[in-house]
């Protein structure tokens, strides 16, 4: 590979051992089920006709590789004990468990689990791979084991993601040759001049020995001294900002530049344009917040937030859309990263904000003794609905792949009235761990099919103002509720953004909902494609008790903290103010009183920009 890349952005292969704590038997059912979801089958030449300007070997090589090949199943259950939530451990484990024993399978999978050979019965494992894929599709269709269904969905999840994002020392994946995809290395970056303009501000606590990290601190002009009755360091400055993103990255250089001393703490890296590899998994992983593995509590919908220096604007940064015509602040405990320091570190500020974005900022709040109720409510998530479309290079004007050219290059507004819009329509940007990781699962050849159309296969999706709310009053632990509205805007949206992939030529066209929903246009009259969009619906969630659902997405995170006239109304005042801690501020997403409807990031930067102009004008009073 060409570019020259962050270490931590370049994957590759590991040196430490797994951790994920499974058992051998475990591990032996979890490898099962991974090979049922991406099985290794005959290469079914009728599928791929179309794409005779890829390499046969490929192809050939990809339709016998699995998902159980050594170290996915390993990586899988790693990701789900350091990623999954309380319930979604406990529920995998313990089906993991069951599964591992013949009374157990039985139990869960009926008479499929029969063989002709003592002792009969077998156990998840030992059962054909067809009959095992044949247990999973009942899974998937029956409500009253949405329980499996979750645990099952989770692990697909999971294990797509892994195997279509893992690389090698070469950072290159085998299956991408059969998809069609591989990562520009052409921009070669690794020649130009390294611009790190944070760089001479910026203290790596992880990196740096206890006396090191001291030094460095007082070298930046900041005041350090020693508590040793309290085997603390206490640091002096006149602000201190809890997050670097689109809210705290604004209010740092505002306050910075009014003359101010002000200390951000970030709990991401620092990369710049030398750093990035373009590489899907390790960038997720360093980039978002889980590693982008992050969903609500029901697994309905994936919640994707920036967790590096920049946040949200460091990953969305394309997507700027167009504007219409006596308390003391509380202390914060971290977490320690680096076992060389032995002391405590307390930040004294006049100004506390808190710019941790609306997942963390709630939860920061909570646990910093703060009671308002509207605090971790009135979360709003601009949920997303994605459609598909499939473009065949042999009968299409449409040249490229789908992960070349701009990223957001257009935003259409769907039944637009005035400055109002019931949905609006974007294109995402999937690589190829994404890309099958949202895909439905009917069968393993279903899902190998759809994989080796990849770079022909465009998405859009439709976005709505959501009046609907959830929240989030601890970490990565988000419930929603939909409000009936949301749903039908989402499937107007949803419907269009179908009806623009059809009138660009596609070939096919479908949803994500689970039962694979699609539909073959060559030849369809428009009787037959509109009676196709009328079964377009907005179905629920994997936990809903009906046969077919769906998973849906969320970029966009604000309201957690919203402003209010009083403290019954909002978790702050007019100003971004605590109710409750003089001095305490929130300069990020979650103080918007409701859901804004388009890319956020302009409206955040505009709403910390006035917030935190007004904090430097209250310095100056005091100074």
């Amino acid at each position: 590979m060409g570019r020259k890349c962050h270490p931590l952005l370049k994957g590759g292969r590991r040196e430490t051992k797994y951790s994920h704590g499974f058992s051998a038997s475990d591990m032996e059912t979890l490898t099962s089920i991974c090979e049922v979801i991406l099985p290794s089958l005959p290469l079914n030449s009728e599928e791929i006709s179309a794409k005779n300007d890829q390499s046969k070997r490929a192809i050939q090589s990809f339709y016998n590789s699995s998902g159980s090949q050594y170290p996915i199943p390993d990586e899988v259950g790693e990701l789900i004990t350091k990623k999954g939530f309380l319930e979604g451990k406990i529920l995998v484990k313990g089906l993991l468990k069951i599964l591992s024993t013949r009374l157990g399978t039985l139990l869960i999978c009926g008479t499929l689990c029969f063989g002709n050979k003592w002792p009969f019965v077998n156990k998840f494992s030992c059962i054909s791979l067809h009959k095992r894929e044949a247990v999973i599709q009942y899974w998937f269709k029956h409500w009253f084991l949405t329980p499996i269904r979750l645990a099952f969905v989770f692990i697909k999840f999971l294990c797509l993601f892994v195997f279509f994002t893992r690389v090698g020392e070469d950072s290159k994946n085998p299956a991408w040759e059969a998809m069609e995809y591989e990562v520009d290395s052409a921009e070669n970056l690794s020649n130009m001049p390294e611009d790190r303009p944070l760089e001479k501000g910026i203290v790596e606590t992880m990196h740096e020995t206890e006396s090191k990290f001291i030094s460095s601190l007082v070298q930046k002009g900041l005041s350090v001294t020693e508590d040793p009755s309290q085997n603390m360091y206490k640091i002096k400055c006149d602000v201190v900002i809890v997050g670097s993103g689109c809210g705290g990255g604004v209010a740092a250089a505002v306050l910075a530049r009014s003359g101010q001393k002000v200390v951000v703490l970030e709990k991401g890296n620092y990369f710049t344009k030398t750093d990035y590899s373009a590489l899907e998994g390790p960038s997720m992983d360093q980039l978002y917040e889980s590693g982008g593995i992050l969903v609500t509590l029901d697994g309905k919908m994936l919640v994707l937030a920036g967790s590096t220096v920049g946040g949200g604007s460091a990953v969305n940064w394309s997507a700027c859309i167009k504007t219409p015509n006596p308390k003391k602040c509380l202390g914060v405990i971290a977490k320690s990263m680096n076992t060389d320091y032995t002391k405590r570190i307390q930040i004294e500020a006049k100004v506390t904000i808190s710019a941790c974005g609306s997942l963390l900022t709630p939860p920061l709040m909570i646990a910093s003794g703060l009671t308002n109720k509207n605090i971790g409510r009135n979360l709003h998530l601009h949920p997303v609905l994605m459609a598909w479309g499939y473009f065949p290079e042999s009968n299409s004007d449409l040249k490229g792949k789908i992960y070349e050219g701009g990223i957001i290059t257009s935003v259409h507004k769907v039944g637009s009235d005035g400055s109002n819009a019931r949905a609006i329509i974007e294109s995402p940007s999937l690589g190829p761990g994404s890309f099958a990781a949202l895909c439905p699962w009917e069968s393993g050849m279903d899902l190998k099919n759809r994989i080796v159309k990849y770079s022909r296969t465009a998405h859009l999706f439709s976005m709505i103002r959501d009046r609907g709310s959830g929240e989030v009053t601890s970490k990565g632990r988000i419930s929603y509720k939909f409000d009936n509205l949301d749903k039908e805007n989402i499937k107007v949206g949803l419907r269009e953004a179908l009806r623009i992939l059809i009138a660009a030529g596609a070939a096919e066209v479908g949803t994500h909902r689970s039962d694979g929903q699609k539909l073959m246009c060559k030849g369809k009259s428009n009787e037959e494609l509109d009676e196709f969009l009328d079964m377009v619906t907005v179905p629920e969630g994997p936990k809903s008790l009906v046969e077919n659902w769906t998973t849906y997405s969320s970029a966009h995170q604000m309201g957690s903290c919203r402003m209010g006239i009083n403290d019954k109304e909002g978790a702050v005042d007019e100003n971004g103010e605590s109710w409750e801690a003089k001095g305490l501020f929130v300069c990020d997403a979650s103080v918007l009183p409701s859901a804004i409807g388009v890319n956020p990031m302009i409206t955040i930067q505009s709403t910390s920009y006035c917030l935190s102009k007004k904090i430097a004008e209250r310095l100056k009073s005091f100074s």
